[in-house]
């Protein structure tokens, strides 16, 4: 009989339909980690500057194909104009990977176009035109460091309201973590602020610990020695590699469906996406939460 140190009730509301995150470049690999997802997973396709609209499309398509459910992202201040957002939103219709996408403001420090935001794209219902039906959006758990955490707050409640208005289902996708307590109250304060979109908590796929202490200096996520010993990381040897098995546990042990509402995960692959598939199978399989 297996042992689970993750209460299996809340393991598997957790795990259950989780979510992965690919590049454009990352189709091929998708097909050869295929085995280890389950049918109807959500794939976001992210929207970054050195591809382009035809990459973007066949790893949407790719995702489809394969059985999943596509989300492409779209980045506000890479756009150049409303033209070249009418432009992404046709082609992604024209090839049926149109109904989920993801929102973001985008790396850019100034936009590239008309659009500061992606609360400007929300309200200017082209998505409604082209299709689109669910609409997710980020959260900041521990901050930006560009953007004030009043800031932060307004711009979600405004995302929120946007897109009741609009008649747009969608969820929130934080930005990953090392420490699942901060994670969670922030989301007790999305509740307590009256928004209620369900809530995917970004966790990294295992990766070496040097790569993943760059990613968290290039986000402002905190990796103080502490936080480091909490998750597993070892701040002292960076040739070493970690998964989010501990942080996974935590979160676990301190989720309440009362308090925190609707919670899954989104792994983001700065590990590969075949490798962080087949770690999520494994440790649901350790875990005895399949």
């Amino acid at each position: 009989m297996k042992t689970t140190s993750i209460p299996p009730s809340t393991g598997v509301a957790l795990l259950r339909d989780f979510s992965l995150e690919m590049t454009g470049k990352d189709t091929s690999k998708l097909g050869e980690a295929r085995q280890s997802i389950p049918p109807g997973t959500r794939i976001n396709v992210t929207y970054l500057g050195n591809e382009d609209l035809a990459l973007r499309l066949d790893a949407a398509t790719t995702a489809r194909d394969l059985g999943f459910v596509p989300v492409p992202h779209i980045s506000a201040r890479r756009l150049a104009s409303e033209a070249a957002l009418r432009e992404f939103l046709t082609a992604l219709r024209a090839h049926g990977v149109q109904e989920q996408v993801f929102a973001v403001g985008g790396d850019p420090a100034q936009a590239h176009g008309p659009y500061d935001d992606s609360l400007q794209i929300i309200r200017s219902r082209l998505l409604q035109e082209h299709g689109v039906r669910r609409v997710g959006i980020s959260g900041y758990p521990e901050g930006h460091p560009q953007i004030p955490d009043v800031t932060l707050w307004a711009a979600l409640t405004d995302k929120a309201a946007a897109m009741t208005e609009g008649d747009l289902d969608g969820d929130i996708i934080t930005q990953f973590g090392f420490d699942a307590d901060p994670v969670l109250a922030w989301i007790e304060e999305v509740r307590a602020r009256g928004i209620h979109l369900p809530v995917r908590v970004g966790v990294p796929g295992p990766a070496g610990v040097k790569r993943l202490l760059a990613f968290a200096t290039r986000f402002g996520v905190g990796t103080s020695t502490s936080i480091a010993r909490k998750y597993g990381l070892s701040l002292t040897n960076l040739m070493g590699t970690a998964g989010p098995d501990r942080f996974l546990r935590a979160l676990a042990a301190g989720y309440d469906v009362a308090r925190h509402g609707d919670v899954k995960l989104h792994f983001y692959t700065f590990g590969g996406l075949g490798a962080t598939s087949t770690w999520i199978d494994t440790f649901r399989d350790k875990e005895g939460l399949k």
